[in-house]
């Protein structure tokens, strides 16, 4: 049974439709990426299924007892004082009966023979219910999610809500969301605040996930590697595609050019036959040419495909070629009071160079760019901008963007002896036309404001760009014209971005900032994964054979009460072996029969690609078996 279903739905305000006949239907489990510009109706789409908004016409459908975890309802911690706190807000009541439980237990021991069959049918019940709602595993599930968004759970525990940042608290609402139990998840844009360890963990997870994920995000590797769906919100209305989402940009381009060429056929057939009914409006043909007249008034007209506001490519120029050397820093020291960010960093930023900096959230890269860029100056060391570079800077906070002046203002103090005609030309290849361009930037989303300030780097005509974040705002379509755009350009840049697709397709050099100090690879970003990877495995190894070697020190004799409590000490890490090893064997068999599950399911076999889904999670089936061999052996080992 659908778990959701979206029929004929329109949503109309007076004369505006927001959406107009949106069909489609989710099944439990699958994961669906919604995509589309901004505006486009994301939002709306969210309010519909929660049922915060009901449809103009249409029906939305829920079944039974659907639980659905927003994230803008996780946002209110409400009067949580510690950063555990407020993530395990979710199971208040259920640590409130632990409490109880514990409160009982001693109880009953103080009473001792004198229990009564009514306290103990009690301390059951509740160690019952308990179980039920999944006591045993909430609070390992609270601490692994604050581990996997970057959180110590230790840490957690002492850290008053009201200290952290706004990205943080962002990060804290996603554990909030991920950690409550539910059906069904909305995720509105659920990487905008992490860094790349903390989204590879979240891809993860969410793939592991039994229930039904709905994300709205414009990471595409994310989709990817997460969705088996794509919903595309365009012209007013949703079009569903199943599959990867590289399969859907593969089928929206044929579709499109299906479109365009249906198109220009038509246009061509139309201006053949309006032709010969202008020559032949008089004369022996006019007969014919009245009923061709007649015939032609009534033939539908096809449209091209529509688009919607957004960044189109546009052109990069610098106005000189510039040096061959553009940055210099010598023995760099940048600190934050009494934290150091980057300590003794000797680099070079050559022409032509692309460089994709990347580090944790937190680590300083904003911080360090300013530096670099001699908006600050930094606690040791020298930078020097090579002669004749000319810098543009896309700032993360946008604050480039003048907030009391209108868009039209904007461009025009850039360009002066601009025509108006040329400025909206301008402003058009931005998203931007009629009055739109009145608008005053401070009033603008931070979409709007984006493009607003890729408007202005346009302008720069600067040898070298540094971009911090700039797809923090912009629609996947935004981003693939952004992308486009400096792939074109010939200067230098430097790009500081949690986008992989965009480091993957641009980048030709990579800086990790790590620990107070610059990794700098020479390569793409798939040799800097790679190069990852490599070290990861070297450094596992390294701390296996560091373990082994201490294993075979000569330990010293133990008294007889430490040797108790070291047996007691193996006991206890046995029986938690034991416990993750039958978690594991639990969590496969699960996975086991979700697969069996949609291999049986006879709807599989009627979709287009029914046969090679079918395959794949065929493969996945047996991975899984074999996965599950090895781990029974393990856990029996124990």
């Amino acid at each position: 049974m659908a778990q959701l279903s979206i029929g004929g739905v329109s949503v109309r305000y007076g004369a505006t439709d927001l959406l107009k006949d949106v069909t489609f239907t989710v099944e439990p489990g699958e994961k669906w990426g919604v995509v589309g510009r901004n505006g486009s109706g994301k939002t709306t789409l969210f309010n519909l299924i929660t049922g915060a908004l009901q449809p103009t016409t249409g029906s939305v459908s829920r079944s039974s007892g659907l639980r659905i975890a927003l994230l803008d309802q996780h946002r209110d911690f409400k009067d949580a004082e510690s950063v555990w706190d407020a993530a395990a807000l979710a199971y208040a009541d259920l640590f409130q009966l632990e409490k109880e439980i514990e409160a009982q237990g001693h109880r009953l021991a103080e009473v001792g023979d004198a229990v009564t069959q009514e306290m103990l049918e009690k301390y059951a019940e509740d160690m019952e219910r308990f179980d039920h709602l999944g006591g045993y595993q909430a609070h390992a599930r609270v601490d692994a999610v604050l581990q996997g968004l970057g959180f110590d759970p230790a840490l957690a525990r002492t850290t008053p809500v009201h200290v952290l940042s706004g990205g943080e608290r962002g990060r804290l609402g996603l554990v909030r969301q991920l950690v409550e139990p539910s059906d069904l998840l909305l995720l509105d844009e659920p990487t905008n605040h992490l860094d790349l360890e903390t989204t590879a963990w979240l891809e993860g997870y969410l793939k592991g996930l039994p229930e039904t994920v709905i994300v709205v995000t414009h990471d595409r590797d994310f989709l990817e590697r997460v969705a088996d769906h794509i919903l595309h919100l365009e012209a007013g209305t949703a079009t569903p595609y199943s599959g990867k989402y590289s399969t859907f940009v593969n089928i929206r381009m044929e579709r499109r050019l299906s479109q365009t060429r249906a198109f220009e056929k038509q246009a061509s057939a139309i201006a053949r036959e309006e032709e010969y009914i202008r020559k032949n409006t008089a004369g022996h043909n006019a007969t014919n040419a009245r009923g061709r007249k007649r015939r032609l008034d009534n033939i539908p007209r096809l449209a091209l495909p529509v688009g919607e506001a957004g960044v189109s490519p546009f052109t990069l120029t610098s106005s000189s070629r510039g040096g061959d050397q553009v940055l210099v820093a010598e023995g760099v020291k940048v600190a934050v009071g009494d934290r150091v960010l980057l300590d003794r960093f000797t680099g070079r930023v050559n022409r032509g160079d692309v460089i994709g900096f990347i580090g944790a959230n937190g680590a300083g890269k904003s911080t360090l760019l300013k530096t670099l860029l001699g908006e600050r100056q930094p606690q040791g060391g020298t930078v020097k901008v090579g002669d004749g570079t000319v810098v543009g800077y896309y700032q993360q906070d946008l604050g480039q963007v003048p907030k009391d002046r209108t868009i039209f203002d904007i461009i025009a103090d850039l360009r002066p002896k601009w025509t108006r005609g040329a400025i909206q030309n301008h402003l058009g290849t931005f998203g931007f036309s009629g009055e739109s361009v009145q608008r005053v930037a401070g009033s603008l989303s931070g979409g709007e404001k984006a493009r607003v300030g890729l408007a202005m780097m346009a302008l720069q005509e600067a040898n070298l760009l540094i971009f911090d974040e700039p797809t923090n705002h912009l629609d996947v379509e935004s981003i693939e014209s952004l992308e486009e755009s400096l792939e074109n350009y010939d200067g230098t840049i430097v790009i500081v971005s949690h986008d992989r697709a965009l480091l993957r397709n641009l980048v030709t050099r990579v800086w990790s900032l790590e620990q107070g100090r610059i990794v700098d690879l020479e390569g793409s970003f798939d040799d800097w994964e790679a190069y990852k990877v490599s070290r990861e495995k070297q450094a596992r190894a390294a701390a296996a054979e560091a373990k082994q070697a201490d294993a075979k020190k000569p330990k010293a004799p133990l008294k007889p009460n430490e040797e108790h409590r070291a047996k007691q000490a193996d006991e206890r890490a046995q029986e938690r072996q034991r416990e993750k090893a039958e978690q594991r064997v639990q969590g496969l068999e699960r996975q086991i029969k979700e697969l069996e599950a949609k291999l049986a399911d006879p709807r599989l076999y009627q979709q287009p690609n029914g046969q090679k889904e079918a395959k794949q999670l065929d493969g996945e089936l047996r991975a899984r078996r074999a996965e599950l061999d090895r781990a029974m052996e393990e856990w029996t080992a124990l």
